[in-house]
């Protein structure tokens, strides 16, 4: 899924050359928030794989602080030099609300089931 506007989600695409500074400012948020790796294209050319850990402003201008999903390094990124940003991983929260839980745990009781208060595997 290709888009120009900040949308999060497993697959969203943030084209960043064409957004204003505050949508831009917005989309670097949203990877931040984003509980899964991302895929930062940058304007070298080069990509990297990574989990956003940190987005501030610093006295050279904004930076993604990141954990590069191959070697596990950490790793600053100017926010200026990043062209697009694909929200490639799985978001590891997704569908895992407190409704969603408490819905799984009521209908596994009324069947019968264990129903436990422990939390499900991480994959």
């Amino acid at each position: 899924m290709e888009t120009t506007e900040t949308s999060t989600g497993q697959g969203a695409v943030v084209d960043l050359s064409s957004l204003p500074a505050d949508r831009r400012a917005r989309a670097f948020g949203e990877a931040f928030d984003y509980r899964g790796d991302v895929t930062l294209a940058l304007e070298d050319g080069s990509r990297v794989e990574c989990f956003v850990f940190d987005h501030r402003d610093a006295p050279t201008g904004a930076v993604l602080r990141v954990i590069e999903a191959a070697s596990g390094a950490k790793r600053t990124i100017a926010c200026a030099s990043v062209r697009r940003i694909e929200f490639t991983g799985k978001d590891t929260a997704a569908g895992k609300t407190w409704e969603n839980w408490v819905r799984r745990y009521v209908e596994k009781h009324r069947a019968g089931e264990h129903a436990g208060i422990e939390s499900e595997p991480i994959e």
